[in-house]
């Protein structure tokens, strides 16, 4: 294993949420594949182009990246070993051979330089314990004239998953999900903090656009409330309250989430950021 520095983040993308994201591939992928199309199409990646996949989780992201490509390479790189696991199984039983998959930390992992063409994330870089530090690795690694395109979220209140948790605030203690500039879902959730974060790495041409995605978390309000309170932040929340309270909560938001339900699913909507920006 290559050197890690976030050592914070390596032990729970390790531990128990690495090990509920690999075990719950498909639903996450549901969650979140209506950002793929956009980060994507703003990467423009083509064929035959080298492409870095940042934070890849269980790979649906460096898959599609690896058909653009086509005669290129994608690398995906992750702290957490189960969710490569998982990326390394599904391209191998779907038939994508131009993908690699290694555990790493974008801060410090030595990268040669300039063997990128572009850089994508798909909700992969707002973890960095470093991110300064992190987005200069990254430029290091991508050739000159290369470019870098990720999806990060947005503010909270974009988000309606995190809305329907926050019905829970006088049973759970949700408090604050995060502040812009702390490591977590919502560090890069200021488009001012992304443009000083990725203007002190060195890259330039930096562009920020609203993008919005329908998500869908479960069959049905009882799948869905399950899942998002099964999850490492729900799990969290739910282990510092008793068995009585902790039921309470599940059902309240199983009725919030009833609302939700449509066509076979519980379909949220999500808020992020479709970041671009380039390597001098």
């Amino acid at each position: 294993m290559s050197r890690i520095v976030n050592a914070a983040q390596a032990a729970a993308w390790n531990g128990y949420e690495g090990t509920y994201w690999a075990a719950h591939q498909e639903r996450w992928d549901a969650v979140n594949e209506g950002f793929n199309e956009p980060l994507l199409t703003a990467a423009a990646i083509g064929g035959g182009e080298r492409v870095l996949d940042v934070g890849c989780g269980t790979g649906q992201a460096t898959r599609l990246a690896a058909h653009r490509s086509r005669s290129g390479r994608v690398l995906g790189l992750d702290l957490s070993e189960p969710m490569l696991a998982r990326a390394r199984d599904t391209a191998e039983r779907v038939g994508v051979g131009n993908v690699g998959f290694e555990e790493g930390d974008a801060q410090v992992h030595a990268f040669t330089p300039e063997t990128f063409d572009v850089v994508i994330s798909r909700f992969g870089v707002m973890f960095f314990a470093d991110p300064v530090a992190a987005f200069t690795n990254l430029r290091r690694a991508v050739r000159s004239g290369g470019r870098m395109a990720f999806i990060c979220s947005a503010d909270p209140g974009d988000n309606e998953w995190l809305q329907a948790v926050a019905a829970l605030s006088d049973l759970l203690p949700v408090g604050d999900f995060g502040a812009p500039g702390a490591p977590g879902m919502f560090s890069l959730a200021d488009p001012d903090r992304i443009q000083e974060v990725l203007s002190a790495a060195g890259w330039q041409h930096l562009t920020t656009e609203r993008v919005q995605a329908q998500g869908a978390w479960g069959r049905d309000a009882d799948e869905a409330a399950a899942f998002l309170l099964d999850s490492g932040p729900g799990r969290h929340l739910t282990g510092q309250v008793s068995p009585e309270v902790r039921d309470r909560a599940r059902q309240r938001l199983t009725d919030v989430l009833r609302a939700h339900e449509e066509n076979g699913a519980v379909r949220l909507r999500s808020g992020a950021w479709l970041v671009t920006a380039g390597r001098p």
